[in-house]
């Protein structure tokens, strides 16, 4: 029987009595008569080796594979010699196997005389074991990854069989290793052994090491007046702080992607071989020159504003750390990259009137691809950039998300987003509907002094005749309104690059001539057109354009940030930039963009084809991936076709996130189904419609211009009634005591208030990116290569995981799989090899497990901890009660039996005895 074990504790009985017992307790084992000898002849031989009267128990350990018995002695000392030997300087297992060889202890063997035995300071001794205090000492198992024992003067350690690799099993002896600490004061001992416990590392397994530390502190223990109940009447011993073990999962994280690769990235190219980028020059003796962000702490918003009117140079927004990776590489550059380059532009560019850094998409992308925490992102972009205004993209009544909030979560968010650095919020709504940005609108104009900044979406042509809905008295009318609002700053949001130059003129003249507040302008350069269109809108007065560094404009993104200075060169409105730094800084993102060629869209020009179908540059490069997940990556001219003929059937809407998401996926679902829009006329009342397709028409997202079809509508939502007020009226306010309690309870309580909030707008996003973190730590400071590629052989990288700490990681090798399916990743940190064990997911060996026990269902009884089911205490169909025995499981010496929680019947047993259990393994179902 595999893993069964014998104590003895009789230390007053003589050997014969002692191992009698052993010959008595082995039936158990179903040994025969003949191996009972054998077991107590090599292990009476054992204790005489040692001297019987200093053992305090004896293990032993009985397997049979084929008919083969391997028997393992193990005699254990007692734990007061060791210490005693510490303050007398006698070894006591030498002398008294010296006395039993007849010697006197004044003989020279032993050379010990009256008198001569004096104590010398104390001794204490912690025995580290792999059990976890917090969950009732329940034993741990499974391989050490790592193990780096203390040393120095006054420790001493008695070690087993403990070494990097090794398999701790749950059916054996948990103590590892023996600690013992000796100074001249107990206080100074407890110090010494706290050293020395925090020395130790031991990775792969749960230990008491924080326990025994809170134990040997406590005042109560270093007086020597703890007693046996000394854990019930302090319990505070519990509590400590765990170790966050960085090195281990960030080991993890690299050999997983090395193994199975990134689950974003479907087909890596191994061939191809990263530059090192050259990161653009920042002298930290500098400092940074004043500037927006100076004006704005000076002179207020609506100072800020006036400043802005007065300027008759051009006024530069950068978009690069925002919507130009949005709208090119699907917002997924990492924070790292961001901020090689954050410090040198903010001392290179004091004079941009601002940067765009966060909001939009990227706060959901860093959770949800990442494993970043978007509000760490902008408190770093914060820090690096300390002159510069930083602005956001701010969805309205939709904040950061793809629907509508309760009113006080956006005003929450928009606080919290102020007070970690937002300076300016660009407030938008996807159907250019006012009324869903009133209340953000006022959230940033009476609870922050930043900028509210209101925009109003481009869609159409303000010169073609035929398009009724969108014209220049619309525009000018939203203008007015969003003044009227409070607006601080108009923004014109052309999402979709269909702003020409002489529209720009017209539009950008009228609204001069309309409002008195300044007028920002974006666009994307889908169609290479809108250099041209900055061009016509500066000249007609507009006071801020948005443009971004070279190698991550164009196309789907903004214009060239280099190329627009050198077109403003002696210009009457020019605005001077040092043209060799911007090109520094556009070239750092050249090499960079690189390590992010997977999430490119696929557009290799420029396409004057988006004044047709009018797709947003940030969907555009999400539209790609979204289609081939779906089996329709060869379909994208149908899809682009379907986008346009899905607008035309919703009635002309505004298209930006969210509502340009529904247009999506609303054509990606006529290309998949090979719909027509008559099709959904006439069979529309047999389909099921994408969720936010009937999100829109029921108006979570608010009312659109000109308001819903009311036929298709009906047929979309077939007996759902619509609402048509503001979506955020019909949602109950955030309890944020009731939250924060619900909130502490599944993530702990040292979580920061803005985890909340990111919980609140994105729950199953969030509690996924609090997984990834548990299990990998912080990824952020991984460099990109590695973050999606994992390592190459003998790669080695640098990963600073805080300030002055860093891992040295260099991968060895990569053994091939085992019969089950597990690959031994051979790595090494910091000059240490650990080895990491990952289940290939492309082998085609399953590990098969046990049925899980449903927490939520009280008739399900599952294994509490892993082990052997030892034991089934009752049949199919026998009636208990509350605390009623009902099975064993034993694990390393442990047995515990379960009990049932409640009277019922047992209805079926799951698994039979003898059989290897997991946590929550279902055992047995009661009715």
């Amino acid at each position: 029987n595999h893993g069964n074990t014998t104590h003895l504790f009789e230390r007053d009985c003589s050997v014969q009595r002692r191992f009698q017992k052993i010959v008595e307790v082995a039936p158990a084992f179903n040994i025969s008569e003949k191996v009972k000898e054998k077991v107590y002849d090599y292990a009476v031989r054992i204790a005489r080796s040692v001297n019987y009267n200093n053992v305090g128990t004896v293990e032993f350990l009985v397997d049979k594979y084929d008919d083969v018995y391997f028997i393992e002695v193990n005699p254990r000392i007692q734990v007061e010699h060791t210490v005693t030997e510490m303050i007398t300087g006698i070894d006591l297992i030498k002398t008294q196997i010296r006395i039993a060889e007849g010697h006197k202890l004044s003989d020279e063997e032993i050379n010990i005389h009256p008198g001569k035995i004096k104590p010398h300071g104390y001794a204490i001794q912690c025995r580290i074991t792999t059990e976890d205090p917090e969950n009732d000492f329940k034993p741990d198992y499974g391989t050490i990854l790592a193990y780096r024992s203390a040393e120095g003067f006054g420790i001493r350690l008695d070690e087993g069989s403990v070494y990097n690799g090794a398999k701790i099993s749950p059916f054996f002896d948990s103590m590892l290793v023996k600690v013992t600490a000796h100074s001249m004061t107990i206080a100074d001992t407890a110090r010494k052994l706290t050293r020395a416990l925090n020395e130790f590392r031991i990775r792969g397994v749960k230990t008491n090491i924080r326990f025994l530390a809170n134990i040997i502190n406590h005042p109560v223990f270093i007086a020597g007046n703890a007693t046996v109940g000394f854990m019930q009447q302090h319990p505070e011993v519990f509590t400590y702080k765990q170790g966050q073990d960085r090195g281990t999962k960030i080991l993890r994280y690299l050999s997983e992607i090395t193994v199975n690769g990134h689950p974003d990235i479907a087909n890596p190219d191994l061939r191809r071989v990263f530059e090192k980028p050259v990161i653009p020059h920042f002298d930290p003796e500098s400092g940074f020159k004043p500037g927006t962000r100076q004006l704005l702490e000076e002179k207020g918003p609506d100072g800020l504003a006036k400043w802005l009117l007065e300027q008759k140079q051009i006024q530069y927004t950068d978009t690069t750390y925002r919507d130009a990776h949005q709208s090119l590489l699907a917002t997924r550059v990492r924070t790292a990259d961001i901020m090689k380059a954050a410090s040198s532009f903010a001392q290179q560019f004091p004079q941009t009137f601002s940067m765009e850094v966060w909001g939009g998409a990227t706060f959901d992308v860093c959770l949800r691809f990442l494993q970043e925490d978007p509000w760490e992102r902008l408190q770093s972009i914060r820090k690096a950039i300390p002159n510069i205004l930083l602005q956001m993209l701010l969805r309205g009544s939709n904040a950061v998300g793809y629907k509508a909030y309760p009113d006080n979560l956006v005003e929450k968010f928009i606080e919290k987003s102020w007070e970690n650095g937002i300076d300016v919020f660009r407030i938008f709504d996807s159907l250019n509907w006012l009324p869903n940005m009133e209340k953000s609108i006022q959230t940033v104009l009476k609870k922050t002094r930043a900028i509210a900044e209101v925009s109003m979406c481009y869609t159409g042509d303000i010169q073609d005749n035929s398009r009724t809905k969108y014209t220049l008295d619309y525009y000018k009318q939203f203008a007015k309104d969003a003044e009227n609002c409070g607006a601080h700053i108009l923004a014109i949001k052309d999402m979709s690059g269909l702003l020409k130059p002489w529209a720009a003129y017209e539009l950008i003249s009228e609204l001069k001539q309309t409002i008195k507040i300044p007028i920002h302008l974006h666009t994307h350069d889908t169609s290479s057109l809108q250099s041209a269109t900055y061009l016509k809108a500066i000249e007609a007065g507009v006071d801020v354009i948005d443009c971004c560094a070279g190698s991550l404009s164009g196309l789907t993104s903004q214009p060239n940030f280099s190329a627009i200075v050198e077109m403003m060169k002696f210009h009457e409105r020019e605005n001077p930039y040092d043209i060799s730094a911007l090109n520094a800084h556009s070239n750092y993102w050249e090499v960079v963009r690189e390590y992010y060629y997977p999430f490119e869209s696929g557009l290799k020009a420029s396409s004057a084809e988006v004044y047709v179908h009018e797709i947003p540059g940030g969907q555009y490069s999400n539209l790609k991936p979204q289609a081939a997940s779906l089996g329709l990556g060869d379909k994208m001219e149908e899809i682009k076709k379907a986008y346009k003929n899905v607008n035309d059937l919703f009635g002309d809407i505004i298209k930006v996130t969210p509502s340009s998401k529904v247009v999506g996926d609303m054509a990606l679902f006529m290309v998949s189904n090979n719909l027509t829009n008559e099709d959904i006329f006439t069979k529309g009342h047999t389909l099921s419609f994408p969720e936010s397709v009937q999100s829109f028409f029921k108006g979570e997202m608010g009312q659109p211009v000109g308001g819903f079809n009311k036929d298709l509508q009906k047929i979309i939502l077939k007996d759902i009634v619509p609402f048509d007020g503001r979506p955020n009226e019909h949602l109950q306010p955030i309890n944020w005591d009731e939250s924060w309690e619900i909130f502490c309870s599944k993530f702990g309580n040292n979580r920061p208030f803005t985890d909340l909030l990111s919980w609140l707008l994105y729950p199953k996003v969030y509690e996924d990116y609090f997984r990834k973190q548990e299990m990998y730590s912080r990824v952020s400071t991984i460099p990109t290569p590695a973050f999606f590629y994992g390592l190459r052989s003998d790669e080695e990288v640098l990963v600073n995981i805080a300030q002055g700490k860093s891992l040295l990681i260099r991968l060895l090798t990569v053994s091939d799989p085992d019969e089950n399916g597990i690959r031994k990743v051979f790595i090494r940190l910091n000059g240490q090899t650990r080895i990491i064990e990952v289940q290939d997911k492309k082998s085609n060996v399953r590990k098969v497990e046990n049925r899980k026990a449903d927490k939520g269902n009280p008739a399900h009884i599952g294994a509490p901890l892993q082990g052997l089911l030892s034991k089934v205490l009752v049949k199919p169909g026998q009636k208990v009660t509350a605390n009623t025995p009902l099975f064993i499981i034993e694990a390393m010496k442990m047995e515990t039996t379960v009990t049932a929680i409640q009277n019922g019947e047992i209805a079926e047993l799951i698994l039979p005895e003898g059989t290897l259990v997991s946590a929550d393994d279902l055992i047995a179902i009661m009715k």
